[in-house]
């Protein structure tokens, strides 16, 4: 047997629009507290299910609930719309202000459930549901999906007629009916389960894991690693790897420079001692020149040094170099007015003349 279900779904932002808000905001394509509330409620537009006298039964709601937060349901269905006396109960409960839950609570009654998946049990053609979320502490609760059960196969339908009408049947049965057909929907969905442009949080980054990517602190960051991942690999071990895992580390724009660029041994190398002492003769070393201001600590600059240990070909270390920034003094330089910057003036020196620690002794050619 492979049950089909006739659902209604709440799962985007434009079906929640239509009820009323109280301490509870939309969030994406679900529900959740308002800013520093402590308690909320929502309630839905009338669903019509075009049927007189309908028995509403199965309802699940797909909340995020952590430690010291409450989600409780309120029910109510009517075959008409209006409500002792009110022309129109969408009208009367879009109408409410101030604090409406005294009236709300005497129009649902209590609680049917303080549970995510329960039976409703309510007859009408039309049906209001209230979701009460609370927090007694600094998490928040949500929702992100609704799911009402409007019909579709039961396991009674392939019973003899004499049990398809027993109440106690049927309500017996419904515990296996929906385990069964739950089991069904998540086999089903299971492929749009593992697309990584769809899944969020603990499974994204288990889905990245497969493919290697293991940074990034958002979904999106996460998302675009995993989307380049096939490339990102192939240039990995090259330059321009090397200079786009600094980028990622850093958010900053590196000078990679290789050994055989600055190679002492060069016939164009202008000086060889200069050479030596600034990048050494380790072919097998790269360095990776950065701004001053990158890394706000010693740890951070020594966390990013430890990432891309792991970011360079085999054999291949690398040397971290900070720059400071500085003006560089020619003979025309641009100071904030239009300046020449001359020569040395020579000084004379006799035993009347205190040489301070900033004379310059000596001249140029032309003097």
């Amino acid at each position: 047997m492979e049950p089909i279900q006739r659902q209604m779904v709440f799962c985007c932002a434009e079906q929640w629009l239509g009820g009323l808000f109280h301490g509870v905001e939309p969030d994406g394509d679900g529900l959740r507290l308002s800013g520093g509330r402590r308690t909320g409620v929502y309630c839905t537009a009338a669903v019509d299910s075009g049927e007189s006298g309908f028995l509403w039964r199965r309802m699940a709601v797909e909340a995020q609930l952590p430690p010291d937060t409450s989600l409780r349901i309120y029910a109510y269905a009517s075959d008409e719309r209006d409500w002792d006396g009110r022309a129109d109960l969408d009208e009367w409960l879009g109408g409410l202000s101030g604090d409406p839950m005294p009236a709300l609570r005497e129009l649902f009654g209590p609680p049917v459930s303080d549970r995510c998946d329960l039976c409703l049990d309510r007859r009408g053609r039309y049906l209001w549901l209230m979701l009460e979320l609370a927090s007694a502490g600094e998490a928040s609760p949500s929702v992100s999906r609704l799911r009402l059960w409007m019909g579709g196969d039961h396991m009674t339908d392939y019973l003899p007629a004499i049990y398809q009408s027993d109440d106690f049947t049927h309500r017996f049965l419904s515990i296996f009916d929906s385990m069964y057909a739950d089991m069904e929907r998540q086999i089903d969905g299971l492929p749009g389960r593992m697309d990584y442009e769809q899944a969020d949080g603990e499974l994204l980054r288990y889905l990245a894991s497969w493919v290697g990517v293991e940074q990034g602190e958002t979904a999106q960051a996460l998302r675009r690693s995993v989307r380049t991942a096939l490339a990102d690999y192939e240039d990995r071990y090259t330059v321009g790897g090397v200079r786009r895992s600094v980028r990622e580390l850093t958010g900053r724009d590196p000078i990679v420079i290789e050994h055989f660029q600055v190679s002492a041994n060069r016939p164009d190398c202008a000086d060889p001692a200069l050479y030596r002492r600034l990048y050494g003769e380790d072919p097998h070393r790269c360095f990776v020149l950065l701004p001053e201001d990158t890394f706000s600590s010693q740890q951070e600059r020594v966390r990013f040094q430890q990432s891309m240990a792991d970011r360079l070909p085999a054999g291949v270390s690398m040397q971290l170099v900070q720059l400071k920034q500085c003006v560089q003094l020619d003979w025309h330089t641009y100071l904030g007015v239009n300046s020449r910057v001359g020569g040395y003036v020579a000084a004379a020196i006799d035993e009347q003349v205190t040489i301070h620690y900033d004379t310059t002794i000596g001249g140029a050619n032309h003097e």
